[in-house]
C-alpha cells in the first residue's frame, strides 16, 4: 500500500464535496472511497484555531496519531483530518480515540 500526502486544492475540495464526515469535539475527519489502490491523507488548520504556533501543534499531534494508526489502515481512501480550537489542548491520545472511533465508522480499520 502506498501512502501519500494530499497537497493540491482540488483533491481538498473534492473531498469536502463528497465525502463523508465525523464530528468530535476535538477532530473532523471527512473520508471519500478513491479508485486507486492508495491511501491519501491530508491535514487542515484554519486560522480559527490560533496563531502559527498553535497550527503547527496541532497538525504533529494530527500527524502522531494518525502515524500510529497507519499500519491497520486500509487503501484506497481519500482522507481529510481537520483540527478544531480544542484540538490545540488536546494530548495525541485523546486525538487517537477520536481517530479511531470516526475510522471504524468510516469502515478503514477494523
Amino acid at each position: 500500500m502506498t501512502v501519500s500526502t494530499m497537497n493540491s486544492n482540488r483533491d481538498f475540495a473534492r473531498v469536502y464535496r463528497f465525502a463523508k464526515s465525523y464530528v468530535s469535539p476535538g477532530l473532523v475527519t471527512y473520508v471519500l472511497k478513491n479508485k486507486k489502490n492508495n491511501l491519501q491523507v491530508g491535514i487542515t488548520t484554519s486560522k480559527k484555531v490560533g496563531k502559527a504556533v498553535k497550527r503547527n501543534r496541532c497538525r504533529r499531534i494530527i500527524r502522531a496519531a494518525y502515524a500510529s494508526l497507519l499500519s491497520d489502515m486500509r487503501p484506497g481512501y481519500d482522507i481529510v483530518f481537520v483540527a478544531r480550537t480544542k484540538t490545540a489542548y488536546l494530548k495525541s491520545t485523546d486525538i487517537l480515540s477520536y481517530m479511531k472511533k470516526h475510522l471504524k465508522e468510516a469502515g478503514v480499520i477494523d
